[in-house]
């Protein structure tokens, strides 16, 4: 084993054989990425399907501590990205990962949150097949900051969209909310919150799929992270051009997130979620589609929360506890910092 440093240098950084080291032992040898080219070089049967299509996103991981219950800025980074991927009805297969590392962060730490990421993309079915690594100067960054991409291939037929959500059309939340916002307000220390409350974050690729094979004609589906589910919805009805109207007694809320947030005044429908997704299918799929997720881990406190309707075009309404309505908004400033 050629790296002995038990910390990152700035000469892990300056591409000699210092870097190298840190590279091939830290990141490749465990990734395992196809070639050591500039470049990917990818082949995969469902691209030569006539009708499919491409599909490509990217984001950028600053979570803070990189350490969490439940996961790790990691396990984000390749949870979140094949997330963003699976709403869309694609089929998630490759990666990319780019690391910022500051001067002086432990490789044992670089270790552990690597092999966190190689374990949840070998359970996604997807590959981290290039990268790229650079090192700052301590106080440059906080730690580690991932950055990733991901490609997937949406099937011949399939066209999922916010924009084709219509009137009577059923939301569906995979399960409880507001888990990871919570875990990592407890996580940080610096209110003197304890809970045993962990992040729910995990990709959903193969929970996405079992939906659309339950109900093909699904409409729409998006991740509920950052702005939590009132802004996903906010964003769907705005699309579509239709009301949305949920029922906040269907909710799934642990009491320990709800209580966590009426101590610190916050409201857990704009909590962040990393593993948690709202899907809108047809009313006669509704019941199918709840089964399919049920019958997964990730599904298990699957709920119907609500529909579409064809008044107050543009707005979310949740029907109280007490009787009345309220307009759930988007998101106005700053609740949480640094969740993902």
């Amino acid at each position: 084993m050629a790296l002995r440093d038990d910390r990152v240098t700035l000469a892990h950084g300056g591409g000699g054989k210092a870097m190298r080291d840190l590279i091939e032992e830290v990141f490749t040898d465990v990734f395992e990425p196809p070639g050591m080219e500039d470049q990917a070089r990818l082949e995969a049967d469902a691209l030569s399907e006539p009708g499919a299509k491409l599909a490509f996103t990217t984001d950028a991981y600053v979570v803070t501590p990189v350490e969490f219950p439940g996961g790790d800025i990691g396990k984000i980074a390749v949870a979140g990205t094949v997330n963003d991927l699976a709403v869309g009805g694609a089929q998630p297969l490759w990666l990319s990962a780019a690391f910022i590392i500051e001067e002086g962060t432990e490789v044992a730490l670089l270790r552990r949150i690597v092999a966190t990421m190689k374990a949840e993309a070998d359970k996604a079915g997807v590959r981290i097949v290039t990268g790229d690594t650079k090192v700052v100067d301590r106080g440059a960054a906080d730690t580690l900051f991932v950055t990733t991409a991901g490609v997937g291939v949406i099937p011949p037929g399939r066209d999922m969209g916010a924009g084709h959500v219509r009137p009577g059309d059923v939301a569906i939340v995979n399960g409880v909310l507001g888990d990871h916002g919570a875990t990592i307000l407890a996580a940080r220390g610096d209110l003197a919150l304890q809970s045993p409350i962990q992040s729910d974050c995990a990709s959903l690729g193969h929970l996405v799929d079992a939906v659309l094979a339950a109900a093909p004609d699904a409409r729409a589906a998006r991740d509920l992270t950052r702005g939590g589910l009132a802004s996903a919805l906010n964003e769907i009805a705005g699309a579509a051009g239709c009301g949305i109207e949920i029922e906040e007694s269907a909710l799934p809320l642990r009491d320990e997130v709800v209580g966590t947030c009426e101590i610190l005044g916050l409201d857990p429908l704009y909590l962040a979620n990393e593993g948690r997704v709202v899907i809108f299918v047809p009313e006669a799929r509704a019941e199918a589609a709840l089964s399919a997720m049920q019958s997964l881990p990730e599904g298990t406190g699957a709920a119907i929360i609500g529909r579409a309707v064809e008044g107050h075009p543009g707005l979310v309404h949740m029907h109280t506890a007490f009787g009345g309505v309220r307009i759930v908004d988007m998101l106005v400033g700053e609740q949480l910092p640094r969740i993902c």
